[in-house]
Parts: C-alpha cells; sequence; structure tokens
C-alpha cells in the first residue's frame, strides 16, 4: 500500500568551504560564512545577549569580518541551551535559536547556537546539521553560489 506520491530526492547544492549567506528572519542580508562538516551545530557571532522574558533572547550580530560596522540587533525566541564543545576543547553553555539560512538559492531552517566570534576569521560557521539539509561541500572550492556585490565585499574588508 502506497503512502502517497514520492518525491524525487533533491540534487544536492554543490558549495565551497566559503560561501555568502543570509538570515532572513534575523534581517541579516549578507553574512560571509564558513562551511564547517566538522561541527556539528551551526553558530553565529553575536555579543550583548540579554534574556527576557518568555524564553526569549535579544543580541546583536556584526555582520563583517574584523568590523563593528552594521550592528544589527535581533530578538526571537530560546529554542534550546545546550553544552557545545569548542575546535580548543573547551565546553561552554549556549542559547541556540532556529533560523533560516539561505545559501545558493536554497533555504533551510537550522539550530544555531550563539556565541562570541570576534576573535574567529568568520562571523558565522554553518554545521552539518544544517548542510544535511541538501548541501555538499567542496573543500576545493570556495563561492560557488557567487560573489556578493562589490559594495558589500568591500564593506566586509572595512572599506566602503
Amino acid at each position: 500500500m502506497s503512502d502517497g506520491p514520492k518525491r524525487p530526492p533533491r540534487t544536492p547544492v554543490v558549495a565551497g568551504w566559503r560561501e555568502w549567506a543570509a538570515l532572513p528572519g534575523l534581517d541579516i542580508p549578507w553574512i560571509k560564512v564558513k562551511l564547517d562538516t566538522g561541527a556539528r551545530t551551526s553558530a553565529l557571532h553575536a555579543f550583548d545577549l540579554e534574556e527576557l522574558p518568555g524564553d526569549r533572547v535579544r543580541f546583536s550580530v556584526h555582520p563583517w569580518q574584523e568590523s563593528d560596522a552594521d550592528p544589527t540587533t535581533v530578538e526571537c525566541a530560546v529554542h534550546d541551551r545546550r553544552v557545545v564543545r569548542s575546535s580548543s576543547g573547551h565546553t561552554q553553555e549556549r542559547i541556540v535559536v532556529l533560523t533560516e539560512i539561505e545559501l545558493a538559492g536554497t533555504t533551510v531552517l537550522a539550530e544555531v547556537t550563539l556565541s562570541n566570534r570576534d576573535q574567529m576569521g568568520f562571523r558565522m560557521l554553518i554545521g552539518r546539521e544544517a548542510l544535511r539539509q541538501g548541501f555538499v561541500v567542496d573543500p576545493a572550492r570556495s563561492f560557488q553560489a557567487g560573489r556578493a556585490p562589490k559594495e558589500i565585499r568591500r564593506r566586509n574588508r572595512g572599506r566602503t
């Protein structure tokens, strides 16, 4: 007995190890991200975290690498709290939010931990839980989905 029509499997999108993405639910139209198959959960640079009543959180994001220009303040629901082990082996409890990630014309819903990534090269990592929703990472490539407009790339480098 059939459970209804079967959908053909979606062909995965091939992405490079770094790409430009958007976080439409957080009002962040451009952010350079590292696709990290070694990380289970995605992580976003967040600062000034403030837990609010009703299991909500307010935080700010610096979308540009090595810059504090154009901060975006976000308020959203807390999805979870969990202990995360960093690549250096340190553990830390982090707030987890659910948000859409738009990458290479594909939008996925992902769990994203909030942490201070000021000292890291990328303000966001996209981990394998999000990537398994339709992406294959080619570590020899970058920007398979195309580059951000020149004005955005210049802002990311701290030049206007």
